[in-house]
């Protein structure tokens, strides 16, 4: 992973974007320190999409900073890029290659070696419990393996800040829960995850949370502090006016 910086690991400041007349992001502000799980919560149409598009450097925010561990992305794109590892909410792979083949593409696009490839797919697909279908074509595993693969494949370039964008949507129930836990352990060896969600069920107590609601920072803070000893659904709903 990356060295330790004393700078957040994610630094947003005054995000506003509209598309056409909507006003999709207005002035979203927050930081996240290294190692801490954050769910970026919010319904549907909150702009959580929106955002995410933002800190991949899909779109360019006017006005608004982000910055990743100090560099400031409009400034430096290509090294604030390159500390941030993503997993899109629709997959982005070849099902008739091996899950190895799919790690091998994206660490070449990374510009590493093919030994450290190697070595850093195996590490990457044990974090992740995949080490053991390594050889199997994409278009043969379940869900909840594909999500794996996606996860073990943004973390091959060694990131210091993981993004996930809605990524369970899809699993059942048990894939979902294994996913959740998978990534929450992330964060013991220096990991920052932000991870977008309109299900509160995949937080914890202990998670940082940003409630995004019309397009602004409703919310902020540690899970179990926010809701108060409200069953964190409902105090959504009275946030939001939202359904699970």
């Amino acid at each position: 992973m990356t060295s330790p910086s004393t700078n957040p690991a994610l630094k947003v400041s005054g995000l506003s974007h509209r598309w056409g007349t909507k006003l999709a992001l207005d002035g979203v502000g927050f930081t996240l320190p290294a190692g801490c799980f954050c769910a970026l919560l919010g319904p549907n149409g909150a702009g959580k999409s929106t955002l995410m598009s933002v800190l991949t450097g899909l779109i360019r925010p006017r006005p608004g900073v982000v910055e990743v561990a100090g560099t400031d992305m409009g400034r430096a794109p290509r090294r604030a890029l390159a500390g941030i590892g993503v997993v899109f909410q629709q997959p982005t792979h070849d099902l008739d290659r091996s899950v190895a083949a799919n790690l091998r593409y994206f660490a070449a696009l990374q510009g590493l070696s093919r030994s450290e490839s190697e070595t850093r797919i195996e590490e990457a697909l044990t974090r992740l419990g995949m080490a053991e279908r390594a050889g199997e074509k994409v278009g043969k595993l379940n869900g909840g393996h594909r999500r794996r693969m996606e996860i073990a494949r943004a973390l091959i370039h060694r990131p210091g800040l993981l993004l996930l964008d809605e990524p369970t949507v899809g699993l059942d129930a048990p894939a979902r829960a294994a996913i959740t836990a998978y990534v929450h352990d992330l964060t013991s060896s220096g990991i920052t995850v932000l991870w977008a969600t309109h299900l509160v069920d995949e937080l914890r107590d202990t998670d940082t949370m940003v409630l995004l609601h019309r397009g602004q920072v409703a919310a902020e803070g540690q899970v179990g502090r926010l809701r108060g000893g409200v069953p964190l659904a409902d105090w959504f709903l009275s946030r939001t006016g939202a359904l699970q």
